[in-house]
């Protein structure tokens, strides 16, 4: 088990008050700008650390971007993901969960993992969009 270091909790604090997922250089961005001296290679240990023990949900963006976020459960879930905000809201879905199962059964595997997030833009973000259309 890692040790809470000032660090890490600088990093734990800082992904609880971004309220969506960040990037690492963004959440250091945010620590500098507050006064931290933190580095961005601390930044980045203390991310992989707390996703490791289940404390951050981690997450590739479209564009490839390694993202995180303070996760609330540290059950299996899954995520909605406003492309333009960040907006991110934890879904339950018993059918992806079922069809999975399913598809790794059918193939021969068993033990299998997955993880799915659904990015699309929010109903803010949407009504955003067509006002500016308008």
């Amino acid at each position: 088990m890692k040790r809470n270091t000032w660090q890490r909790e600088a990093v734990r604090g800082a992904l609880d008050a971004s309220g969506g997922f960040v990037s690492a250089q963004g959440l250091h961005s945010a620590l500098h700008a507050s006064g931290s001296p933190i580095g961005l290679a601390t930044v980045y240990r203390a991310l992989a650390d707390l996703a490791v023990g289940g404390d951050a949900d981690s997450l590739q963006s479209p564009d490839g971007e390694s993202l995180y976020r303070a996760c609330s459960t540290n059950e299996h879930h899954h995520h909605l993901i406003c492309r333009n905000c960040g907006l991110t809201v934890e879904i339950e879905a018993d059918a992806v969960e079922t069809w999975a199962k399913n598809v790794a059964s059918q193939n021969g595997f068993t033990d299998a993992a997955h993880v799915v997030d659904v990015f699309g833009l929010c109903a803010a973000c949407t009504a955003a969009a067509a006002a500016s259309a308008v």
